[in-house]
């Protein structure tokens, strides 16, 4: 069974933390990413939106779990115990073993139901501005093609929602409230047994984390990781309604598939936006802080760390 769990926050850099640590010899990542399994509100019949392919992609996991799962698959909402406890079937000597569901911070249930079947697990939680969270989910929704909104559009259409069903217009500001989830974890396990990351120190001291995190699991804090691959880059087209019906009839991809190399890095210029123009600006920013002040004051004096910076 897995003894430590990446636990959120979504958009943090958990996806890249995943990848650093399965490199790691002494440390054994589920080949699923994100099984899901111990919230219990991360279930398919609670996600209206997406029923029409749930058979489908049901039918690919279980395929997927029958094989030899030699390849890491991005997501699969896992409901057996027997399956999840297949994920972890082809341990060997690895001593640290592990799964990132990145909602489990979020989740009512997850900590609970960790605690009950794993009551000494360690935990892991990658922090970051709540606000600049919310912007990167809101360009992987566009990378996606997801929607066509304009940032300030998609936060008003996330406030609507607050209380509505569950998807992504209500994850997306609720990813971002931490102090409750973090509280849940720290009311069940030792405070010695949870390691938090915040991702602006992960940015700019990355190999010092990676060694904290490393000691934390009890595995060689000597080992270095490649990092050079960056995971989920946004792509976020310049014209947000053109981008979004190429995506979402599959043209955007047909298009890159059958383009030659030195065509292709030309078309990628031409209709993707340069990194730095994705920026937050200065009204939807203020629109969030008075949403996530008071989460924020919250978790200053749960952790007594000064988060002033994500005032700003």
């Amino acid at each position: 069974m897995p003894n430590f769990f990446i636990v959120g926050a979504p958009k943090a850099g958990t996806t890249s933390l995943y990848h650093y640590l399965d490199q790691h010899p002494d440390i054994y990542m589920s080949p699923v990413k994100e099984p899901n399994y111990f919230a219990e509100e991360i279930r398919p019949e609670n996600f209206k939106e997406l029923r029409g392919g749930t058979e489908s992609d049901l039918r690919a996991l279980r395929e997927y779990l029958a094989g030899s799962m030699a390849e890491k698959r991005f997501g699969g909402v896992i409901t057996e115990w027997g399956d999840y406890l297949k994920l972890f079937r082809d341990v060997k000597k690895e001593t640290a073993i592990g799964e990132a569901s990145v909602c489990y911070l979020w989740s009512k249930t997850a900590a609970q139901n960790i605690h009950a079947r794993i009551p000494n697990a360690k935990i892991i939680m990658v922090l970051r501005d709540p606000v600049d969270r919310a912007f990167s989910q809101y360009l992987q929704s566009l990378t996606g093609g997801r929607t066509r909104d304009s940032f300030r559009s998609y936060v008003e259409t996330c406030l609507s929602q607050r209380n509505g069903q569950l998807g992504e217009f209500r994850f997306c500001l609720e990813f971002g409230e931490y102090s409750d989830g973090i509280q849940r974890y720290l009311d069940l396990f030792p405070r010695e047994n949870i390691h938090i990351v915040f991702y602006e120190d992960y940015q700019k001291q990355q190999s010092q984390v990676l060694a904290a995190t490393f000691r934390f699991l009890g595995v060689d804090p000597a080992f270095t990781p490649d990092t050079r691959e960056r995971q989920l880059r946004p792509r976020v087209p310049r014209s947000l309604a053109l981008g979004y019906v190429l995506k979402k009839w599959g043209l955007w991809r047909y298009v890159a598939q059958i383009s030659p190399s030195p065509i292709r890095s030309f078309l990628h210029r031409l209709a993707v936006r340069p990194r730095k123009d994705l920026a937050v600006g200065s009204r939807e920013r203020e629109l969030l802080l008075s949403y996530y002040q008071n989460d924020i004051r919250n978790l200053e004096r749960l952790l007594d760390r000064d988060l002033t910076a994500w005032l700003r």
